[in-house]
């Protein structure tokens, strides 16, 4: 009984730290949106000038050597170039921002239409990133097939992306755990799809990871079992992300998993459209 309780106690100081960095990565978000704003509208009010640029040179074509004009034609082409790619990864970069404040600001059980191949693909990429970030050496091969045309379903976007996060954070260190462990020839490999038919969205997140023995399997939904070491897990990620699943979008999630092989994850949920 002692045992679980000093377990217990660190499991909620563990929570208390994430919500606590929950809030700090809001705060940090919004602070980041606006400059990143200023480049975004600058960098595309720098295309407007140049193209204002091109037009003067062009119209003064016949005054210029033809060696300065191939010159300029060249730097113009690399700077397009570069403000194209400005814009679209400071675009990128506000979409990840946005999707964080989503998750922690979202009203609770506020159905939106939601493009679920782009929320998958960037909170895969997310749980990716924070990997690297708290594992010196980490890194994954990420496979990935996301259907073309699949249409937006109402969901409570911060939930589902949750789900996401928590089964991606999973695959993420078991693959870690076992890179430790196996030889040289192991690939940690993570395969991400995302499909659908007429009424379902099926999401599957597949691993190469330890796996789970039958033991872990039966327990996985349990509050509070984590198979992690203290402070890594609270062993609440799996029962939030069933019930987010079954609960708020009248789903299923279902597994396979395999000792020393790596689990199958598969989502679905109903396309429910507005």
């Amino acid at each position: 009984m002692e045992k679980q309780i000093e377990t217990l106690q660190q499991q909620l100081k563990q929570q208390e730290k994430l919500a606590s960095l929950g809030l700090l990565s809001a705060g940090i978000a919004h602070e980041i949106q606006n400059p990143l704003n200023f480049v975004i509208n600058f960098s595309k009010m720098s295309e407007k000038l140049l193209k204002d640029l091109t037009e003067i040179v062009e119209d003064n074509e016949d005054k210029l050597p033809q060696e300065d004009r191939e010159e300029i034609d060249d730097i113009v082409s690399d700077l397009k170039e570069n403000m194209n790619k400005i814009v679209e990864h400071g675009e990128r970069a506000i979409s990840i921002i946005q999707g964080i404040l989503l998750v922690s600001r979202g009203k609770e059980n506020e159905y939106l239409p939601t493009d679920v191949c782009r929320l998958v693909k960037e909170y895969v990429h997310l749980s990716y990133h924070a990997m690297r970030a708290n594992h010196k050496g980490f890194n994954i091969t990420i496979r990935e097939n996301y259907q073309d045309a699949i249409p937006q379903t109402m969901a409570v976007p911060q939930d589902l992306s949750r789900a996401v996060l928590n089964i991606t954070n999973n695959a993420c260190y078991t693959v870690w755990e076992k890179s430790q462990q196996a030889g040289a020839d192991y690939v940690p490999t993570l395969d991400v799809s995302v499909t659908a038919t007429d009424s379902t969205i099926t999401i599957i997140i597949a691993d190469n990871g330890m796996g789970m023995t039958d033991d872990v399997k039966q327990r996985l939904y349990e509050n509070f079992f984590t198979t992690k070491p203290v402070g890594q897990g609270t062993g609440l990620g799996m029962s939030i992300t069933r019930d987010i699943i079954e609960t708020k979008h009248d789903g299923h999630l279902t597994f396979e998993s395999e000792a020393g092989q790596g689990t199958r994850f598969i989502i679905e949920i109903p396309i429910k459209k507005k």
